[in-house]
Order: C-alpha cells, then structure tokens, then sequence
C-alpha cells in the first residue's frame, strides 16, 4: 500500500493520522504541491485532480481523505476478523468535518506576497506541463482555470467572511459535542478525530489559536489530550516542534527561489 502525501497537506493529516491509528503498514511518498511535484505527468496520469493525498492499494486508487479513512476502517475490519458495532454518529461526524474546505480559510490568512508568487510559479508549471505532455492538455488546462478562478475567489471578502463562519460554526458544535463525551462521537478515539485534529493543527499553523481555539476551553482540553497520542505525533506533531515546523517550509521556500534564479539567468 501506498500514501502519496505531504506533512503540511490538512488531508494528507487526516490519512495519516488514521493509518497510524489502525497500525496498517503503508509506504510514504512526499508530494510537494507547492513545487509542482502534483502536477508532474506521471502523477497527473494517476490521479488528474492533483489533490493530495492519493492512497494506492494495488490496482485501487482513492483519491479523497473521507473515502480512504472509511476504505481503511474496512480493511481493518477485515484484517481482524471482527465486526465492530455500527457508529452512526462517527460517520455523521466525518460528514460534518468533511463538510468545511479549508482551502479558501488558509489562502485568505497566508501573507499576499508569498501567495501570489506561488500562485504564479504553479500557473508556469502548468502551462510547461501542457506542452510536455499534449495528451493530457486539456485536463491541465482545467487546473489552470481553476488557479485563475481561486486568485479571483480569494480577494473575494465575503468568501473569506463565509469560509470563518462555516469553521466558526463547525468548532462551536464540536465545543458542545466535548462538554458530553471525551472524543468526538463518544469515548473512544475514532477515525471522526483522525479527520478533525488536522483542523485544529491548521489554525496553529496559521497561528490562529487565541481566535479559535483558546477560548473554547473543551477544544482546548481535548487538543491538549490527542497531542499525547502517538498518531499525532507522527503525522503533525514532529512537524510542529522547534526548527522541524520550518524544515519542510524553508526547503520548499529554497526550491522556489533557485527556480526563479535559473529563470533570470
């Protein structure tokens, strides 16, 4: 089995987090979108979202986190032999987490400079793929469409007002939800919080904490609780601690400046 991910992908997080959890064995491969390493011919034959993650089990290829969490929920079930009980609220839970896209929330809240040049890096990425591969233009030519149409999204305020909102509305619920049960859909960890804890990491990410998560004191706790865990640890944590939290962006922020360079001279 294979994850094709990268550490700072907010899905990819969510996989992870889930493959650890169920202690399923997987090989990982890193996949920078920020270098264009998604749109690279031989990845965009595989999958020509060029969304991360992508999990490879033989010949099936899943492409979304929701649909590869709740795939290996399955393969677990079937490696143990045992049929757990159904958990409606789980799953309606990982509806409702899956429902917010954190796209727009995290473009609106990254520094204008560092946005727009990765933004224009990507569109040159684009259009060189379309002449390397002329077979797969149009669907390149799809993303491109897509990149111009997030730029003009993204200087959108009430989008932005919007993109809040939805995550405001989402934390608010799962504050309520934590004053009754010590984990989202009950007591016991569930791939639900495989889905959810990335959210949260995000919001750090973006140094966001005091807005959204200080002052909902149940979030707060819990947060605090699944950082000790060691699925956790492995899929966000060692990216968050001291000069780790800037490793994977500096390397990428150095690839980027060489690239440019090169185009100057």
């Amino acid at each position: 089995m294979q994850l094709y991910h990268h550490p700072y992908s907010l899905d990819s997080q969510k996989v992870r987090m889930a493959l650890e959890e169920k202690g399923i064995d997987y090989t990982s491969y890193h996949v920078n979108p920020l270098t264009g390493k998604n749109m690279s011919v031989d990845f965009f034959r595989m999958n020509p979202s060029a969304k991360l993650p992508v999990f490879q089990n033989g010949a099936h290829v899943i492409y979304r986190a929701i649909d590869i969490i709740q795939y290996l929920d399955r393969l677990a079930v079937h490696l143990s032999g045992e049929i757990p009980p159904v958990n409606t609220e789980v799953h309606q839970w990982m509806q409702k987490v899956d429902a917010w896209n954190p796209k727009m929330f995290t473009l609106t809240h990254t520094p204008v400079k560092y946005r727009a040049f990765v933004s224009k890096f990507i569109r040159r990425v684009l259009i060189a793929r379309m002449a390397e591969a002329p077979d797969l233009a149009s669907m390149y030519h799809v993303k491109l469409r897509e990149a111009y149409e997030t730029e003009d999204k993204v200087k959108d305020p009430e989008i932005m007002k919007q993109s809040e909102e939805e995550l405001s509305k989402l934390l608010d619920d799962v504050e309520a939800q934590l004053s009754k049960t010590k984990y989202l859909a009950g007591d016991e960890f569930s791939p639900a919080d495989s889905m959810f804890i990335p959210i949260l990491a995000r919001i750090t990410l973006l140094d966001l904490d005091e807005e959204y998560i200080s002052c909902r004191p149940k979030t707060l706790e819990y947060y605090n609780l699944v950082k000790h865990r060691p699925s956790y640890k492995i899929a966000i944590g060692k990216y968050f601690n001291g000069w780790k939290k800037y490793r994977t962006l500096f390397k990428t922020s150095f690839f980027l400046c060489v690239r440019t360079l090169l185009r100057r001279y």
